[in-house]
């Protein structure tokens, strides 16, 4: 177990804090109109967001202050929690049901995924898993089959909530996990067939996910039901032109797109804050990769940089699929936008899981 320790990474730091303050912002944009006709608070929901935000912050630092190795100590007891959690939340009368998956535990507005729980229990699992058998990853058998049918299984408990946006996720963490370890490029050719032919039972199994396709291949098909989401999203994006209408100038926030705090309040910064706002996202994104990236190449021990590598895959995989549906380059999944979606359970992970990443780069040499 690594001893040294150092500062964290206040470029990190910041670059979170600054996401954190951005996603704030343009929640009580994007949510105001909606919350002050559903609710008679234009407040409602930023004011649960900066609850969420201010715990999750405060446990980010505690978690900074953790050594990293104790994740690898609970990650067996964590991920056997996390499963449990999965199975209960399936029980009807148990389990919350919201947008057409049940999904949540808990009551009222304060609940939890367990699902988005899952992503970091089994990221710090096989992290532990890849680093004490990292010889046999070459091997499909005694490499690639044990970590892949916890990952499996997972993602079948995730299915049939159902949310296939987080399973996708999940699935393409871990997969990012392995390849980082030394898995082969033919055997994820392999998989990736399966996969292929997977997702497409997955489809040709519910109905409502062949409209999604078709409403991506094209939305005007339908607009005013399967494509009627996407559209409204690119009536926000194009003509947010250079500089966007100004913040808090939406229109289509106004009862135009549905839910425009959480999937799609890229749409939403795209159309107030136009390119260059939308643009400054991003760079803020691709700034706490390239931080998580290095963090993860100077970790002193494979399991610290395995356990980067899921955190910044992670979010990376979130970040791309959650812009891709926006933007009209993928079928809507239902993912949130790191650290600027309303979401209680998605924003505490995501501060826990910088937490975690902190204390690694204070062992760190880079």
């Amino acid at each position: 177990m690594p001893k040294t320790k150092a500062a964290p990474d206040f470029f990190l730091i910041a670059v979170t804090l600054t996401l954190l303050l951005v996603g704030l912002l343009m929640v009580y944009s994007a949510s105001a109109v909606g919350a002050s006709y559903k609710f008679d608070d234009a407040f409602y929901f930023v004011k649960r967001q900066m609850l969420f935000a201010a715990v999750g912050i405060i446990v980010m630092f505690l978690v900074m202050n953790i050594h990293y190795w104790t994740w690898r100590s609970w990650a067996k007891i964590a991920t056997l929690a996390c499963f449990l959690l999965l199975i209960v939340v399936l029980i009807p009368g148990v389990g919350l049901a919201r947008g057409g998956a049940r999904s949540w535990l808990g009551v009222g507005a304060f609940s939890i995924q367990p699902s988005e729980f899952m992503k970091m229990a089994l990221i710090a699992f096989l992290a532990k898993y890849l680093s004490e058998h990292q010889k046999n990853v070459t091997s499909i058998r005694k490499g690639l089959i044990p970590s892949l049918s916890l990952v499996f299984l997972a993602f079948g408990l995730i299915m049939l909530q159902p949310d296939l946006g987080t399973g996708t996720v999940l699935v393409a963490t871990c997969m990012t996990m392995l390849f980082t370890a030394g898995a082969r490029i033919r055997h994820f050719v392999y998989m990736g067939l399966l996969g292929l032919a997977g997702l497409a039972g997955l489809i040709i199994s519910a109905p409502y996910r062949i409209q999604r396709i078709t409403s991506f291949l094209d939305p005007w098909s339908d607009p005013l039901h399967s494509g009627f989401q996407i559209i409204q999203s690119l009536y926000a994006i194009g003509p947010g032109g250079l500089l966007g209408f100004g913040l808090g100038q939406s229109r289509q926030k106004f009862q135009y797109l549905p839910e425009p705090q959480t999937d799609f309040i890229f749409a939403i910064i795209s159309e107030e804050l136009g390119f260059i706002g939308a643009g400054f996202v991003l760079l803020l994104f691709c700034l706490l990769l390239w931080r998580g990236i290095r963090i993860a190449m100077g970790a002193p021990d494979l399991y610290g940089s395995l356990l980067a590598i899921g955190i910044i895959g992670m979010i990376a995989v979130q970040v791309m699929i959650n812009i891709a549906v926006v933007t009209g380059l993928m079928p809507v999944t239902g993912i949130t936008l790191p650290f600027l979606s309303y979401g209680g359970s998605s924003l505490t992970l995501m501060l826990v899981s910088i937490g975690v990443l902190l204390n690694i780069s204070r062992y760190a040499r880079y």
